[in-house]
């Protein structure tokens, strides 16, 4: 545990963090995933509208430093082949 006023108020810091980074994190999956299962199901309008949706989330993250600006360039690619395909 931290011993020191400054450790302490960083360990509490980190914790707050953690959270609000799950949090942006959980939403992004969350996007994907409605994207992922409106292409599942053969619906393309449907996945073109989540995939509309998810685009900005994803950047959003990335701009933030959450995920690696080009690991989101290549979620926004895949899906949007898998969209094409249809």
């Amino acid at each position: 545990m931290a011993n020191s006023a400054q450790a302490r108020k960083r360990a509490r810091q980190a914790e707050t963090h953690r959270q609000h980074n799950a949090s942006r994190r959980r939403m992004m999956r969350t996007e994907l995933k409605r994207v992922v299962k409106a292409i599942d199901s053969g619906n393309k309008q449907g996945a073109v509208e989540a995939y509309k949706q998810a685009v900005p989330v994803i950047d959003r993250i990335a701009s933030q430093g959450l995920i690696h600006k080009n690991k989101a360039a290549r979620h926004k690619s895949r899906l949007n082949t898998r969209i094409k395909a249809l």
